[in-house]
C-alpha cells in the first residue's frame, strides 16, 4: 500500500475513524481545482480530474468514470488501491458501498467543506438509520500533507460590459426578483462560475477556469462578497462597493452565516453548497437550482457576437496548427507534448487570448483511446507519418471560451480506422444538422449522434456534449447531450436560444486508437408554424475536419452535403487570415467531396 495511504490509516485509527472519504473537489464543488485541493491525487497518485477515494482501516478504493478507466488502471498499478469503474455492471456506487460496509457504532468521516450538501444530507439520513456516526469536521490531510500548496489568492478583475453584455446591477436586480418569486429573502451562492457571472468578476484561482475563490450572500437589500483582500485592487473594490457589494474575508462566511441567515428563507443549491456551510444555516433552507445557472447558460446578444469573433480567432490558431502538423510530421521531430506546445503558441498569438480552457489532450495512436489522456515525460510519444493524433483543446479569451477536438491523420490508417473516422464525422454532423421543436432536451437528441455508431455496435462511455461558459467553465450546465437518465429523470435542460453546447461523439479502441470530432453549437430559433417553434444549431467552431480520414463510400449524399457546407463556411471565415502555401493547403482541406458512382 502507498505510504500516504498508510499514514492516513494510522491517523484514522488514532481518531477512531473507520472509513474516511476523499473527493476530487474544492470548497465550491468546482470541476477543476488548484493544487491546494488535490488531496485525492496526493494520496492515490491518480491524476484524473474525476474520482473519489474511500479509505478503510484495511483497504483503499478509488471510483472513477469511463473517461479514466485506462488511465486509472495505469496510474494505480502497484499502489494497492482497488479501482472501481463507476457505471459498470456489478460495480456499487460510493453510497451503496458505504451503506453496506459501515456497521452500527462505526464512524464515517470527511471534510464537510469538500462534500456537497446533497451528498452529506443523503449520507446522514441513511447512515443514522444504521447508528453510524458521521464526523464532517475532519481535515486529516493537513496533518499528513507536509508540503501542501497554499490556498490561491491571485489577482481578480472586473469584466467590462462590452464583454459581459449586462451590468452587475441589472443582474443583481434580476436575481432578487427570482428570489422573491421563490418566496426567499436570502440566497447563498458558492459556485464560483455563478458568482463570477453575476458580478462580472473574473480571476485565476482555479486552473483553466478564470474565477476567484469567493462566496456570496445575497439578500433583497444587501450583497456580501467573501474574497481574499489580495484578489482585488482599489479600483475593483470601489466599483463593487458602488454597486452595494460589501467585502469580507474569504473564510469569514463560516463565522457569519448563522447570524446572517437567522431570519431568512435561504435559496441555495445543495448540489453546489458544501455540507459545512449547509450545517451552519440557522434559517430555513430552500433547495433549488441557482437562478444564475440558467441565465448564465443563455448567452445574450453581446456575448454571442463576441463568441463568434473568438471562434474565428481560435479557428485560425487551430487551423494553423493543423497545416503545420501536416507539413512537418514527415520532416521534423514532433512529439505529443511539442505538438501541444506549438498549438498553445498559435493561440497565444491571438488578441485577447488568456489561457487554455482545460489541459490539452494530445494523444497519438493508442493514447487516443484514453478519453482524458495527459502526456507526460514518460509517455510522450514521438509522432510519425502513420496513424492518428487526437487533439482536444480550448482557449479562454475575453470574447469567450472555446473547446474543439480534431483527429488528424498523419499517414496510412487501416480500412477499419477510416470507417470509424467517417462514422464519427457522420455522427457529429447528424446532431449538428438537427431541426427540432422547442421543448426538446439534450436527451431527446443524443441518439442523432450515437445512432451511426450504434449501427456498428460501438458506443462511447461519456455524454455527447456539454454546455460551455462565457469566459468561465468549459463544462457548464444545465444544457448537454446525454441519453442516460439520472434516477429516471432526464438531467439535460430544455434547449433554449443562445445556449452553447458541444457535439463530440467518438470511437475509443483500447490499445489501438481514439477518434473524436468536436464542434461547439449555438442554439437558434427557426421557423414557427402550426406545429410549434422549430429550433436549429449553428456551428461556432471553425476548423477543417481532416478529409484524409474520410471514405465517402460510407456517407449518404445529405451527409456529404452537410460536410461540404461546413467546410465552405470554414474557408469563408478563415481564408482572409491565410495566404500563400497555407491558403492553398486550407483550400485543399476544405474542398468539396463527391461520392463516386
Amino acid at each position: 500500500m502507498k505510504r500516504e495511504i498508510l499514514l492516513l490509516q494510522r491517523l484514522m485509527k488514532e481518531k477512531n475513524i473507520d472509513v474516511y472519504l476523499v473527493p476530487t473537489s474544492d470548497f465550491h464543488q468546482s470541476e477543476y481545482i488548484s493544487g491546494y485541493f488535490k488531496e485525492r491525487e496526493y494520496l492515490s497518485g491518480f491524476t484524473g480530474s474525476a474520482g473519489t477515494l474511500v479509505v478503510t482501516c484495511e483497504e483503499a478504493l478509488l471510483w472513477t468514470d469511463g473517461r479514466y478507466f485506462i488511465q486509472a488502471e495505469n496510474e494505480l498499478a502497484g499502489s494497492g488501491i482497488r479501482l472501481l469503474k463507476s457505471g459498470e455492471e456489478g460495480v456499487p456506487t460510493i453510497s451503496e458501498f458505504l451503506f453496506e460496509a459501515l456497521q452500527s457504532g462505526q464512524t464515517f468521516a470527511f471534510d464537510g467543506r469538500l462534500i456537497s450538501a446533497a451528498l452529506g444530507i443523503e449520507w446522514k439520513k441513511r447512515l443514522n438509520e444504521k447508528d453510524v456516526q458521521i464526523s464532517w469536521k475532519q481535515n486529516l490531510l493537513d496533518e499528513i500533507w507536509k508540503e501542501r500548496p497554499s490556498l490561491p489568492e491571485r489577482s481578480a478583475y472586473l469584466l467590462p460590459e462590452c464583454y459581459s453584455g449586462k451590468s452587475r446591477a441589472d443582474k443583481l436586480k434580476d436575481m432578487r426578483l427570482a428570489m422573491e418569486q421563490q418566496g426567499t429573502d436570502g440566497h447563498l451562492l458558492t459556485a464560483l462560475d455563478d458568482i463570477a457571472w453575476l458580478l462580472n468578476l473574473r480571476g485565476s484561482d482555479v486552473v483553466h477556469t478564470p474565477v476567484p475563490l469567493s462566496y456570496l450572500y445575497l439578500t433583497l437589500q444587501d450583497a456580501i462578497l467573501y474574497i481574499s483582500p489580495k484578489s482585488l485592487d482599489a479600483k475593483a473594490k470601489k466599483e463593487l462597493e458602488q454597486d452595494g457589494i460589501q467585502l469580507r474575508l474569504y473564510d469569514k462566511i463560516y463565522e457569519d452565516l448563522p447570524e446572517l441567515t437567522e431570519k431568512h428563507a435561504v435559496l441555495l443549491d445543495t448540489a453546489c453548497v458544501n455540507y459545512s456551510l449547509y450545517c451552519s444555516l440557522s434559517g430555513d433552507a430552500v433547495n433549488g437550482t441557482n437562478p444564475e445557472k440558467m441565465q448564465k447558460a443563455i448567452k445574450n446578444p453581446v456575448e454571442i457576437k463576441n463568441l463568434i469573433q473568438c471562434h474565428v480567432k481560435d479557428g485560425v490558431a487551430v487551423t494553423r496548427f493543423m497545416l503545420w502538423l501536416k507539413k512537418n510530421v514527415r520532416r521534423s521531430s514532433i512529439t505529443e507534448i511539442s505538438a501541444s506546445d506549438y498549438l498553445e503558441n498559435c493561440r497565444r498569438k491571438q488578441e485577447h487570448y488568456l489561457e487554455p480552457s482545460f489541459h490539452t489532450i494530445s494523444a497519438y495512436k493508442e493514447h487516443g483511446a484514453m478519453m482524458h489522456y495527459a502526456a507526460t515525460d514518460q509517455t510522450n510519444a514521438a509522432l510519425a507519418s502513420e496513424g492518428m493524433l487526437l487533439v482536444d483543446s480550448g482557449g479562454q479569451y475575453l470574447e469567450g471560451t472555446t473547446d474543439v477536438t480534431r483527429t488528424f491523420v498523419l499517414g496510412p490508417i487501416s480500412a477499419e480506422a477510416k470507417l470509424h473516422f467517417t462514422t464519427v464525422v457522420r455522427s457529429m454532423l447528424n446532431l449538428a444538422s438537427a431541426r427540432f421543436l422547442y421543448g426538446c432536451r439534450g436527451g431527446n437528441l443524443d441518439i442523432l449522434a450515437r445512432g451511426p455508431l450504434w449501427q456498428l455496435g460501438i458506443d462511447y462511455k461519456c455524454g455527447t456534449g456539454h454546455g460551455v461558459g462565457y469566459l468561465l467553465s468549459v463544462h457548464e450546465g444545465p444544457n448537454g447531450f446525454r441519453w442516460k437518465m439520472e434516477q429516471g429523470v432526464d438531467s439535460t435542460a430544455v434547449l433554449e436560444e443562445g445556449m452553447v453546447t458541444t457535439d463530440e461523439p467518438g470511437v475509443y479502441l483500447q490499445g489501438e486508437y481514439g477518434i473524436r470530432i468536436e464542434n461547439e453549437l449555438i442554439c437558434r430559433r427557426g421557423d414557427k408554424n402550426e406545429y410549434g417553434q422549430f429550433m436549429y444549431f449553428e456551428p461556432l467552431t471553425l476548423v477543417p475536419i481532416d478529409l484524409d480520414g474520410i471514405d465517402v463510400q460510407y456517407m449518404q449524399e445529405m451527409e456529404i452535403s452537410a460536410l461540404n457546407e461546413y467546410h465552405k463556411l470554414v474557408f469563408k471565415r478563415l481564408s482572409p487570415y491565410f495566404d500563400g502555401e497555407e491558403l492553398e493547403t486550407l483550400r485543399y482541406y476544405t474542398r468539396p467531396l463527391e461520392k463516386k458512382i
